[in-house]
Parts: structure tokens; C-alpha cells; sequence
């Protein structure tokens, strides 16, 4: 599918697709969310394009590592209030049905990246507000530029701060005490506030957010595909673990089963060898 990485994005910038696809380095897939001139506000299109987007990605063994990151100076606005997904062609407004879809559609794109065996970096180069924040709450790992701004803006537009998962995810990153803040005033915080907090691992220079993002990739891809899969999994499972046995229960079980993968015999060889192992996700 991907004869290069560069060739690929030029191929769906040509076809104006929402989200721009490419593949920078092996095993690193890079998805760009391509609507600038809206800071990258979710239109329906879009939507359907991330969550295509994903398909590919869950059904690529290939891929190790995924990117999500913003075309030009943002990283997403949220949901378009100026073209509101649902609406029809001479409605005012969209139908309660409409809605609810446009709604669940948005949701459901927090628990896919969740739920991706592969890692998903937040490369936030630059505001991710609402719906943005939610994508960006939702990936494993968040690096963000120094113009990056975040903040929970549903309560800003007459909503409930409390919206596609955000009110799960915020306090389990911060606390729920500083979450309650963000959420009940929709303030925005700014790149090294979301450092001090813990929002993001790391701030670099603008411009630089893709450069981080993939060197941190690169360190994730040097280790095994099942190993990447069941940390990944296992992490996100803790934070809904009801006690410490529990969790230790279910990281027993996980360690026994990699234990028995040739990619836990061929990394333990490659360390006594003191070469690179190569990986069969086997």
C-alpha cells in the first residue's frame, strides 16, 4: 500500500481527503488531520476519515506506531460549528437523530484510539480545544509545541463540560481535582502549564512536534510487537482495576504469555549477542 511514505501523502492530498495518511519510517504510520484553513475542526468528512483511517490501521500487522498530529498551525478545533455534521440541505438545524449519530460518531473515535493494539502519539502542534482535546486526552503518549493550547471547551458553548470521554480521561492524567477546574471553566492551558500538570510528556520547539513524536516511535518500535501490544492494553486496563491483587492478577497472566513468544526468546538472544533482534511477531 505504501510505496512511500512522501509519494502517499502527495496521492490523498490530491484527492483532498480530511486526513492525510503516510508512513515516514517503517512500522510508523503518521496521520494528519488536513482541514487548516478550520484549524482542523471535525467535519462529518472528517470524521468518516479518522474512523477509515483506523480501519486501515487495525487491519495493517505492519503498522507499530501510530501519529496523530494537525496540518499547519493547529492541531484540531473540535466540532465545526460552522458546518455542523447532520444537517441537511435547507434544515435550520440538525434533526435530534442526526445529532445523536454526529455525537456517538465523534465519541467513538476516543475508545478506537484507546483500544488500537498500537501506540498512539499526540503530536499537538498547535490549539486542541473540545473534540481536539478529547483525541489528544485519548492517545497514549502527547508531545506538544510550545504555541500548543488545550482546552475542555463544551461548557463554553452552552454544553456539558463533561463530553466524549474527556470527564474520564482528564482526571485519571491530572487529578480529579485540577480536571474539575479545566472542565467547569473551559480555560485554555497553555503548552508548559499542560508540562507541569502532566498533560504532555514533553514540549518542544514549534515545528518540532512531528520530529519528537517520531523519535519517540522509534524507541517504541525497537521493541516487540506483543510486548508494545500487552503493555499498552494492560496500562489502560489498570485504570479500571478495582485493587492492586486485581492488577497484579492480570499482569501475572500477561508476563506468562509473552513469555512464551519467539520474540521474547530472540530479544533475550539479540541482548546476549549484543545485536539489533528481528521481530516475527511470533
Amino acid at each position: 500500500m505504501y510505496l512511500n511514505g512522501d509519494l502517499y501523502l502527495r496521492d490523498t492530498a490530491a484527492e483532498g481527503r480530511t486526513v492525510l495518511v503516510t508512513q515516514p519510517a517503517p512500522g510508523v504510520r503518521v496521520l494528519t488531520m488536513n482541514r487548516p484553513e478550520r484549524l482542523n475542526a471535525l467535519s462529518a468528512e472528517m470524521i468518516r476519515d479518522l474512523h477509515h483511517a483506523l480501519d486501515e490501521v487495525t487491519a495493517d500487522e505492519a503498522c507499530r506506531v501510530v501519529v496523530l498530529t494537525g496540518a499547519g498551525r493547529g492541531f484540531c478545533a473540535g466540532l465545526d460549528l460552522f458546518s455542523m455534521p447532520g444537517k441537511r440541505a435547507g434544515e435550520a438545524d440538525a434533526s435530534p437523530q442526526a445529532r445523536l449519530h454526529t455525537q456517538q460518531a465523534i465519541a467513538a473515535l476516543v475508545p478506537r484510539l484507546r483500544n488500537l493494539a498500537q501506540p498512539v502519539i499526540a503530536a499537538v502542534n498547535g490549539p486542541a480545544a473540545g473534540g481536539g482535546f478529547g483525541l489528544a486526552l485519548a492517545a497514549d503518549i502527547r508531545v506538544a509545541a510550545t504555541s500548543a493550547r488545550f482546552n475542555a471547551a463544551f461548557v463554553r458553548i452552552g454544553l456539558s463540560g463533561c463530553d466524549i470521554g474527556v470527564s474520564w480521561l482528564l482526571p485519571r492524567l491530572i487529578g480529579a481535582g485540577r480536571s474539575h477546574e479545566l472542565l467547569l471553566t473551559g480555560r485554555l492551558v497553555d503548552a508548559a502549564e499542560a508540562e507541569r500538570l502532566g498533560l504532555v510528556s514533553r514540549v518542544v520547539p514549534d515545528g518540532e512536534t512531528l520530529d519528537a513524536a517520531l523519535e519517540i516511535a522509534a524507541q517504541i518500535t525497537a521493541n516487540s510487537p506483543m510486548g508494545v501490544w500487552m503493555t499498552k492494553e494492560v496500562a489502560w486496563s489498570q485504570l479500571e482495576v478495582g485493587s492492586l491483587q486485581a492488577g497484579i492478577d492480570l499482569e501475572n497472566r500477561t508476563q506468562i504469555m509473552t513469555a512464551f513468544t519467539r520474540d521474547h526468546t530472540e530479544q533475550i538472544s539479540a541482548f546476549r549477542e549484543k545485536r539489533p533482534p528481528t521481530y516475527t511477531n511470533g
